[in-house]
């Protein structure tokens, strides 16, 4: 977000801090999917039942010694906004966030069919580095690895800022986007996690199929996979 200066004048913090922590506990409500921006303001929220993915380079820091600034620039602008456009795909999706070379996403998922979803979308991102991996291979330069993650859960939706200055943001309250980004963090962390790692949660949510597609691991309390998009994986096959 843009910000301008303004001049700081710590008794109006003190006014805010008091309105803030004044304001009533009751402004806080069960929604049954995520409710429109315009219904928050600085002092209610929503909590709501929603699902999280996480997406996280690993070795990121190696990438910054093996190449030029402008050649990282151009790696991490295509990983962005490929998986951004990934994200966008799912007629589920809320919100997305950048952190650093980390990507996360909030989806307004209220059915079993929604959450799974989510992990389609999960494969999709994991077939989408195998195609920018041989892009980047061709190119001489670092392939990806990245870790995902997947939670289901409800978390406290609210509108964070400072009041009248334009500077604003949603942001999501809760262990269940904490519990995701762990999980990312265990995507490809041995050579015995996989790739993609799904809360129990989500695994109850998914179909038959797609949990075939997964084995537990007992490590982390969750399940994982190495799973891709077959369509998306036949041009990998081709263009090697």
């Amino acid at each position: 977000m843009d910000a301008t200066y303004s001049y700081y004048d710590y008794t109006k913090s003190i006014e805010r801090i008091d309105n803030i922590l004044n304001s009533s506990d009751s402004n806080y409500d069960k929604h049954k999917g995520i409710p429109s921006k315009n219904s928050l303001t600085y002092n209610n929220g929503f909590y709501v039942d929603v699902t999280v993915l996480f997406v996280d380079i690993r070795g990121s820091k190696e990438l910054s010694k093996k190449h030029t600034r402008p050649v990282l620039a151009k790696i991490y602008r295509a990983y962005i906004s490929e998986i951004i456009t990934v994200m966008k795909g799912n007629m589920c999706i809320n919100e997305i966030y950048i952190e650093g070379d980390g990507l996360w996403a909030v989806f307004n998922t209220a059915t079993e069919t929604e959450v799974d979803s989510v992990f389609g979308t999960a494969f999709n991102i994991s077939s989408l580095i195998d195609i920018l991996n041989v892009k980047l291979a061709k190119k001489k330069y670092s392939t990806l690895k990245i870790g995902i993650g997947v939670d289901d859960g409800e978390s406290l939706y609210i509108k964070a800022g400072y009041k009248g200055s334009g500077i604003q943001e949603v942001v999501w309250i809760g262990k269940i986007v904490g519990q995701t980004a762990a999980l990312c963090s265990y995507g490809n962390k041995t050579s015995t996690d996989c790739e993609i790692m799904v809360s129990e949660t989500v695994y109850n949510n998914l179909t038959t199929h797609n949990k075939n597609l997964l084995t537990e691991n007992y490590a982390h309390d969750c399940y994982h996979g190495n799973v891709i998009n077959r369509h998306m994986n036949k041009w990998v096959q081709e263009n090697r």
